[in-house]
């Protein structure tokens, strides 16, 4: 096999791994049809995952199948397989993280999460303006998948809709400092413009962060915002230039 041809297996591989990140569980059949590939080739990249321990297979039977025939197999990205998607700068972050709360305290860990995803809020707000409320989950998600987090949207069960992130990049660094994820999450009410609760979390062990979002009529028919809500600036900006058409 030359080097070329080494190199597009790798890469072939890497997007393997990649999907079953974003979309896994999911069976075989499945990845061949997104990415094209033969059975055969399908295949051969899962047991070299499955060998260098990237994924793991899940057996799950069938809804309505009883005892009959084979559970199907469906495959997901283990802890190691994660980590390998993780960004190189985990221990220079949570040193400097560490440096800044033993030097200025707690409140500025805080204050620098925020400050991070202000560029978020200030990037997506004119996107959020453009597109109809029922469609911002989407484009939030589609937002966070560019920046590396493999993030969907779907509706909840519960009803509203729910957010999920198959990726995060500083989830050893907000294991340790949760700031950052409750300042995301802050960050996601403002652009959506409606309250969300986070439900789980990868830095907490989790295998998704999911943040529930709740249905924007229940929060229309709210008299006022509930008893400690927030409104900030971001928000209100949001909301006015969807009401002026600006």
């Amino acid at each position: 096999m030359t080097n070329a041809e080494k190199g597009a297996e790798r890469g072939t591989r890497a997007r393997v791994a990649r999907l079953i990140l974003e979309h896994g569980p999911i069976n075989a059949a499945a990845l061949g049809e997104r990415l094209g590939l033969t059975p055969a080739g399908v295949r051969r990249h899962l047991d070299a995952l499955l060998a260098e321990g990237m994924i793991e297979p899940r057996s799950v039977r069938p809804r309505g199948q009883r005892g009959r025939g084979r559970p199907a197999k469906l495959f997901v990205i283990t802890d190691a397989g994660r980590s390998a998607f993780e960004h190189a700068y985990d221990g220079l972050a949570g040193s400097a993280l560490r440096f800044l709360a033993a030097r200025a305290g707690e409140q500025a860990v805080a204050d620098f999460a925020r400050s991070q995803v202000t560029g978020l809020v200030r990037r997506l707000a004119p996107a959020m303006r453009e597109v109809p409320a029922d469609q911002r989950v989407r484009v939030l998600a589609e937002a966070l998948t560019a920046d590396g987090y493999a993030a969907s949207a779907s509706e909840a069960k519960s009803g509203g809709e729910q957010l999920c992130q198959h990726h995060c990049p500083v989830a050893h660094v907000a294991a340790e400092f949760p700031q950052l994820c409750e300042a995301e999450t802050e960050a996601f009410g403002e652009l959506l413009g409606t309250p969300v609760q986070r439900l789980a979390t990868i830095a907490h062990g989790d295998g998704v962060c999911t943040t529930h979002v709740s249905p924007r009529a229940l929060s229309a028919q709210r008299a006022g915002p509930s008893p400690g809500a927030t409104i900030s600036p971001s928000q209100t900006a949001i909301e006015t230039s969807k009401e002026t058409g600006r």
